[in-house]
């Protein structure tokens, strides 16, 4: 019988925390999943510690994929692609679950599996118990990606289906650039149907020194094409304000100083106007990026 979900781990030389994540999923009280690990390119032992883990394990299945480094989009577009269970869910190598995350997905999932809804979006607590954000109003059942957190601020749990995240995936990719926040991709999701809320918990976020969160100035400054993208989409946004609107152009004006096509910005904008207005303000900010950046490189070659 085919599993219901597919949790995906992407890691980068994560071999030191990856044994948690394995351990909370040993002690879910239903094995209905398989774990898919995308390995980007590590150099530790990630390798041999998943296939100790694969020879042992008689419970759930773990599957190892190694590919050439390329980013944490690239690892998505591939889990994505080989995923073939009705759920998919990522399963980040800094988080662990409670021993009842499969329980809240399997009950969740019971309730509205044959209703519009894409997934569903669950809450996340710290290290401390506390929570991450806010909890959804009692009013709100379901809601579009693009507004969930003006509803509930806050990093949260995607349980997506399947199904509807092969319609809007591969993520595209620019040379060179490693950085493209697979939730571009999820925006695409609205287009097709709701994301039911709940404020079940049982994903705990662990935030790593080396991981995305930490490192967004430098991955503004290499993935210039990439965060471009990003800010055409944000721009075209519906019911946002002027304020928003504006500072979406000048991070996009900044992001094409970045990536030397400073030229081309007016020209392939979606908001032409703001971006007129925001072409200073962007040059500048991109002035206080390439700085920002220069002296992380100093600190990280002492």
């Amino acid at each position: 019988m085919e599993k219901l979900v597919t949790f995906f781990t992407p890691t980068y030389n994560r071999a030191h925390i990856l044994s948690r994540c394995y351990e909370s999923l040993c002690n879910q009280h239903s094995f209905d999943f398989k774990w898919l690990i995308v390995d980007d390119g590590s150099s530790d032992n990630t390798k041999e510690l998943v296939q100790k883990w694969i020879d042992e394990e008689k419970r759930f299945s773990i599957r190892y994929i190694y590919k050439e480094n390329g980013g944490l989009h690239t690892a998505f577009n591939r889990a994505v692609e080989e995923t073939d269970t009705e759920l998919f869910v990522c399963f980040e190598s800094d988080d662990f679950f409670t021993p009842d995350a499969m329980t809240i997905i399997e009950n969740t999932w019971s309730q509205i599996r044959e209703s519009s809804c894409v997934g569903f979006i669950t809450l996340c607590k710290d290290l401390d118990g506390k929570l991450i954000g806010t909890e959804f109003p009692d009013n709100v059942k379901t809601t579009l990606y693009r507004e969930h957190r003006r509803i509930a601020p806050g990093d949260k749990q995607y349980i997506f289906r399947t199904e509807a995240l092969k319609k809007v995936f591969p993520m595209p990719s620019f040379p060179g650039e490693k950085f493209f926040d697979p939730k571009y991709r999820f925006f695409a999701l609205d287009e097709i149907g709701p994301l039911a809320v709940t404020n079940e918990v049982f994903d705990i976020v662990d935030y790593q020194p080396g991981g995305l969160t930490n490192t967004m100035m430098r991955q503004y400054y290499n993935s210039p094409n990439s965060f471009a993208e990003y800010r055409k989409l944000y721009m075209q946004l519906p019911d946002r304000n002027f304020k928003y609107i504006m500072k979406q152009n000048i991070h996009y004006m900044a992001s094409c100083c970045l990536a030397g096509k400073a030229d081309k910005a007016v020209k392939e904008s979606p908001r032409k106007g703001y971006t007129i207005a925001a072409f200073i303000p962007g040059i500048v900010w991109a002035g206080i990026i390439r700085f920002a950046n220069s002296k992380i490189y100093k600190r990280m070659a002492k």
